[in-house]
């Protein structure tokens, strides 16, 4: 049932709730947060916002010009289960206060205009996002970089490296193997008792929970599953899913990282991205297509594709998203799509003769994405290919493994790097801003904090496998 002002300002009364804790997501894709005591939310607090200083907040406002506003969304309320004292936790989107107006860099509000801008075109009036976020779950982690030296390390006792460990009480060898990991029942899955919890605490605060299961790494790779939703929700939905999945890792003394590439040589982690557009509660994918799909529906994949370059620098942000998408690791490195194909970035996932589950599966997105910027970014270039009818070719329905080099290269792939991706979103972003979803300052904003935050300084540090190439040299 959706919320109202009045509705939380009851809840707050009636529950005798003291604190009320205002979520919203920087730039980069972290959620930051304050804390009120509750007399200082009221009516007007949902509508002009609660003020704050957002000097400090990557990516946005300089010093001079630092006064901002969260305005909290009352249908994201729920009690937050990791405070002490009884917390209610809503989400909000930023207001600039002298202008009343949405902040153009605030990710949330870019995500709400990719909405209205879908509803002004006239094809749709509802997109349906579902994320499916992979993480590791580690026992210990630890990294470190000076002048003098730079490593990490994490640890698992699910790590198919500690089979000849020596542990307390014997080591009793049910590790997963290398890229084995996919579906083991205990003992050799010992995190089924911390996920149960994870989902049912999901629940608590409002997210649809589906299931949960250990995902193909070894080392603790998980999965948990909540249902689609519109895409602003789905973006909520998926940042209250990390903020669970963290602090109950952190209650059973571990720790999770949404890195799509956090060990070398077995499967990363990827965010598969489910969509579809509706209007008036009928749903616009279905067709006589392939895979049933309709013409909207290809013409949709044509615009993923042809954007994927530039996309990527939204949905695979950090230089460690390409780690992940090389092949051999069930990556979806190529630009084309299939039923069944798992390498092709789009797949079309089964749905029987049910036209309301028909959907594409955008394989190439990682957790490390911010989720508002990312389905955004994947609804403009989608409307792009569909009002320009834009053809994504022939389905790849072969197995990839079987083509030779010659048959490969007619096949566009992903950047290799996150440099890459940077570099053809400078060269391709009129998809985003012609459609007034993004404007120029953001994408400029974006490539530039990206270069000198991230790029270049992996540039300047010497990586530890180096030495290992070149000491002797």
């Amino acid at each position: 049932m959706p919320k109202t002002p009045q509705d939380i300002l009851k809840m707050i009364q009636d529950e005798k709730i003291k604190i009320i804790d205002l979520k919203f997501i920087d730039m980069p894709g972290i959620w930051q947060h304050c804390s009120f005591y509750y007399d200082q939310i009221d009516e007007s607090s949902f509508i002009d916002g609660v003020p704050f200083d957002g000097s400090s907040i990557r990516g946005w406002k300089a010093i001079n010009e630092s006064d901002m506003s969260m305005v909290p969304d009352p249908n994201t309320a729920w009690i937050d289960p990791f405070m002490q004292e009884k917390t209610l936790s809503m989400i909000c989107s930023i207001k600039e206060p002298r202008t009343g107006e949405w902040y153009s860099r605030d990710p949330r509000s870019i995500a709400k205009k990719a909405v209205e801008f879908l509803a002004s075109t006239g094809l749709g009036d509802m997109v349906y996002i579902g994320p499916e976020a992979e993480f590791f779950v580690f026992d210990d982690v630890r990294f470190d970089q000076t002048e003098n030296k730079g490593y990490y390390y994490v640890d698992s006792v699910e790590g198919r490296w500690n089979s000849g460990r020596e542990e307390a009480g014997g080591n009793l060898g049910y590790k997963p193997g290398y890229k084995q990991g996919y579906f083991p029942v205990a003992p050799t899955d010992t995190l089924q008792d911390m996920r149960t919890e994870m989902l049912l605490t999901m629940a608590q605060c409002g997210v649809p929970i589906e299931k949960h299961h250990h995902e193909v790494a070894t080392g603790g790779q998980n999965e948990l599953g909540f249902r689609f939703a519109p895409l602003i929700q789905a973006a909520d939905y998926l940042m209250t899913y990390k903020y669970v999945i963290k602090n109950v890792a952190k209650k059973y003394g571990k720790t999770v990282t949404f890195m799509p590439k956090p060990l070398f040589n077995d499967n990363g982690s990827g965010m598969h991205t489910h969509q579809s557009i509706w209007k008036g509660e009928q749903p616009l994918f279905w067709g006589d297509g392939y895979a049933n799909l309709s013409k909207m529906a290809l013409h949709y994949i044509g615009g993923l594709i042809k954007h994927a370059p530039a996309l990527l620098a939204l949905t695979n942000p950090t230089t460690n998203s390409y780690k992940r998408l090389v092949p051999g690791f069930e990556a979806p490195v190529n630009l084309a799509y299939s039923q069944g194909n798992r390498s092709a970035s789009i797949r079309i996932p089964l749905s029987g003769t049910n036209p309301k589950a028909k959907r594409l599966e955008f394989r190439c997105p990682d957790a490390t994405c911010n989720p508002y910027l990312a389905f955004a970014a994947m609804l403009c270039a989608g409307i792009d290919g569909i009002r320009n009818e834009i053809d994504p070719g022939e389905p790849l329905d072969v197995d990839i493994y079987d083509l030779s080099p010659e048959e490969l290269s007619k096949i566009p792939s992903t950047p290799g790097s996150l440099e890459g991706a940077l570099s053809s979103l400078e060269k391709d972003h009129t998809f985003l801003t012609d459609t007034g979803v993004f404007t120029e300052d953001f994408i400029h904003n974006w490539i530039e904090y990206k270069l000198y935050n991230e790029v270049n300084p992996m540039r300047l540090r010497p990586h530890p496998y180096e030495f290992a190439l070149y000491y002797d040299c």
